[in-house]
């Protein structure tokens, strides 16, 4: 059994036992959290779509950690005309471990 989720502005396919990394979620380490903007289950053959949402339909994790990723570089270079900027950003997540999918 899978589900598609949406976290953060992002759609995640998950089925039970997967690890993935969010946007950063109010919940401290070790706490269970409840996503229930849930925009797809599938077992098997069936699917159930939802529209946006499927009715009662939710995903139990438990975050296991938060980090940081990796530093991206943002370079701004303009040839001939002595400019050049550059920055750096590092965008905060959090780690989720899927425990359920309640089909509702």
């Amino acid at each position: 059994m899978y589900a598609v989720v949406k976290t953060g502005g992002k759609q995640y396919r998950v089925s039970q036992g997967d690890r993935l990394k969010v946007e950063s979620l109010k919940a401290d380490a070790g706490a269970d959290v409840n996503l229930d903007q849930v925009l797809m289950i599938g077992s098997g053959e069936s699917v159930t779509v939802g529209a946006p949402m499927v009715a009662n339909a939710s995903v139990s994790a438990k975050v296991l950690s938060h980090g940081r990723g990796s530093k991206v570089r943002i370079i701004k270079f303009r040839r001939r005309k002595h400019h050049r900027k550059q920055a750096g950003h590092r965008q905060n997540y959090t780690e989720l471990e899927i425990t359920g999918i309640n089909a509702g």
